[in-house]
């Protein structure tokens, strides 16, 4: 039974209240390797078709896999940082099924002896509440309540990719599909959560969060576009307070958070709206249309599907033993929640700083970088996020394409607080080293730019502003002290903007009170 959208939305805007859902989300990510999981061919993307492949990765007769070490321990560090027990052996298993894009008949994944398991992250939700970078919707603020959550991990193993099939000329009847096998045999890890999400904003909040980890610790680039991160979402809904699950439906197609965070929301809708009409759902796998931003049934899942799994007969068991785990470890980058609280204690940063600061590594080294330059930390955190992130973004650019190099930033922030350079000359300094890449100094002594500091200069400046301007001061010794202002702009006018403020100030406070 489907419903249109207006029946789904006047019953779930009714309903909704009354009802919680269960979401759970299995997410694939590609890890950083050079080559695959169990053969030498390149995991580089965007090569031509059908480029990277060899006897192994195409499963022909005699081949035999062997086991990509740096895959292994790309994999454990993800499961270390995921707080995940690493099993000291575990199995690969061919997981059997039918696809075009699949060479082998089957897949060399792991089943009932896993690489990790028994895991866990926490999200804070007031982070994503509070973002001005990614506010939520409707949908994704859902039933968010701010706090801390831990949400489980069931499992983390390691298995290759499949091939990718390329559609052209659907749904006419002439269509076509290519078969482009380069990404057969590509390391993949599957991190399984546990059904602990309640609503679309914290399984907005888990992905972000999983993801700031794995890029931190160079596991994964993550590039959604690229498919390095791809995710499904199993999603029912049940009555508040009851203990048994709702029937779940997964939803696939689903490349962008926000997408996602859509996805579940008008999922939730719907189930509840066939719940409330009498109405069965259906275990099946939906997709998410993007064009129409709705779920629409892709095949029935009524029983779960049969692999026939059995053990990979080519391979070994896998022994991670405490000697190399603790090797991994040691080798771990930092992670975003202990730099963030770093930042804040080292740096006496606000949580609200620290959080900007830590949300990509490359950002985190960069402020460290700067502040290790001589830099006040405090002047450093808001000079990067008020003018140095709106350039980035005005631009394109990442921060690792900054125009203007930590160093330099140290040495713009030094000349400001010596007195060299007032805020306001320093932000068109910062501008002309943006556009041209010279140095701070380089500018101010080519054009001048110098703060003036000279008491005789700025009392002169100030003289010649009161001597224009009689009736102001008249105005002003009357009571109208809000001139202030205007006799300080224009002292500052005068100057080009090069007087110090506070001397101006001072100056000003003295000749008029006089």
């Amino acid at each position: 039974m489907e419903l249109t959208r207006e029946q789904i939305a006047a019953v779930a805007e009714q309903k909704r209240g009354d009802y919680e859902a269960v979401i759970g989300l299995e997410v694939h990510l590609q890890l950083n390797t050079a080559s695959k999981i169990f053969c030498s061919c390149s995991t580089r993307f965007g090569d031509p078709p059908n480029t990277n492949v060899c006897p192994v990765c195409l499963g022909l007769p005699g081949a035999l896999p062997v086991l990509n070490r740096q895959a292994v321990e790309l994999a454990v560090r993800a499961a270390l940082a995921l707080n995940c027990r690493v099993c000291p052996a575990s199995r690969f298993a061919r997981k059997n099924y039918f696809y075009p894009d699949l060479p082998k008949g089957y897949q060399i994944s792991q089943y009932e002896e896993p690489l990790a398991e028994h895991g866990w992250l926490e999200i804070d939700l007031s982070t994503f509440m509070s973002n001005p970078v990614a506010p939520l919707s409707r949908a994704e603020s859902r039933d968010a309540t701010g706090n801390t959550k831990r949400i489980g991990i069931t499992r983390l193993h390691l298995e290759e990719d499949a091939g990718k099939s390329l559609h052209e000329g659907f749904p006419e009847s002439n269509g076509k599909t290519y078969l482009d096998f380069n990404r057969c045999g590509v390391p993949l890890v599957e991190i399984v959560s546990e059904p602990d999400l309640r609503s679309p904003q914290e399984a907005y909040a888990y992905l972000t969060t999983l993801k700031q980890i794995l890029e931190y610790i160079e596991v994964s680039d993550c590039d959604m576009e690229k498919g390095s991160l791809r995710c499904d979402a199993n999603v029912s809904v049940r009555r508040r307070g009851a203990a048994e699950f709702g029937v779940k439906t997964e939803v696939k197609n689903l490349n962008s958070f926000r997408y996602l965070a859509r996805a579940l929301d008008y999922e939730i809708d719907r189930q509840i709206a066939l719940l409330e009409s009498g109405a069965r759902i259906e275990q099946e796998t939906r997709l998410f249309n993007l064009q129409a931003s709705h779920t629409e049934a892709m095949r029935s899942k009524e029983f779960a599907h049969d692999y026939r799994y059995f053990p990979e007969p080519d391979l070994l068991p896998l022994v991670v033993d405490s000697a190399w785990q603790e090797k991994i470890r040691r080798e771990m980058p930092e992670l975003p929640a202990a730099r963030k609280a770093r930042f804040a204690e080292q740096y006496a940063l606000t949580d609200y700083d620290a959080e900007v600061l830590i949300a990509t590594r490359a950002l985190a080294d960069y402020f460290e970088a700067v502040a290790a330059a001589g830099a006040n930390p405090k002047a450093a955190a808001n000079w990067i996020q008020s003018e140095l992130l709106a350039v980035l973004k005005d631009t394109g650019k990442d921060i690792s394409e900054s125009p203007i190099k930590p160093a330099a930033l140290a040495e713009l922030l030094r000349l400001i607080e010596d007195g060299t350079l007032s805020g306001k000359m320093a932000k068109t300094v910062f501008q002309k080293m943006v556009e041209t890449g010279r140095p701070a100094g380089d500018i101010i002594a080519a054009e001048g730019l110098e703060q003036v500091t000279d008491t005789g200069e700025i009392e002169k400046l100030c003289r010649e502003v009161l001597v224009k301007n009689p009736d102001k001061v008249e105005q002003y010794k009357k009571g109208k002290t809000a001139l202030f202002g205007f006799f300080v702009g224009q002292v500052m006018k005068a100057s080009r903007g090069q007087a110090s403020p506070q001397q101006v100030n001072a100056a000003l406070k003295q000749l008029l009170g006089a």
